[in-house]
């Protein structure tokens, strides 16, 4: 079992927290603003169960999360249930009707062929830039979609 890194990173979203909550639940639309997400396939039988690959620096990670908290326009809750263990929560805090406060907290077990090449706290600042460049990405498609 190896160690445990979290990550959050928040932005200000200027559209109401339903447009944010609407194009946030389009999960396999996330490779469009998450840069290391390759793809994300949603299980036709079971919509709370998705199927991610990550891609980054020549790793290649795949595993499968299942949605374990869904409050509409709110908070989605995920842990993966195979492959990279990875969990998180992002949660929509509506500031006025046109703006709403985004904040991703995401952890994941360091993977054991990074282990000895990273040291976990530079591991974890280039995981915080990156979640927040894409939460910004993510920030701007939201200001952008009609």
């Amino acid at each position: 079992m190896g160690r445990w890194l979290e990550n959050t990173v928040t932005t200000e979203v200027q559209a109401s927290a339903e447009k944010v909550w609407a194009v946030w639940s389009d999960l396999e639309a996330m490779p469009k603003w998450m840069r290391w997400i390759e793809s994300v396939k949603t299980q036709k039988d079971d919509p709370d169960l998705t199927d991610w690959i990550l891609a980054a620096q020549g790793f290649r990670f795949t595993w499968k999360a299942r949605i374990t908290q869904r409050v509409e326009e709110q908070q989605l809750h995920w842990a993966s249930v195979g492959g990279l263990p990875t969990k998180g929560a992002v949660r929509f805090y509506p500031q006025t009707q046109d703006c709403t406060v985004v904040k991703l907290s995401v952890s994941y077990e360091l993977p054991r062929v990074l282990a000895p090449l990273m040291d976990p706290s530079i591991l974890g600042g280039i995981v915080t830039k990156e979640l927040q460049a894409n939460l910004d990405r993510f920030r701007d498609l939201v200001e952008v979609v009609d």
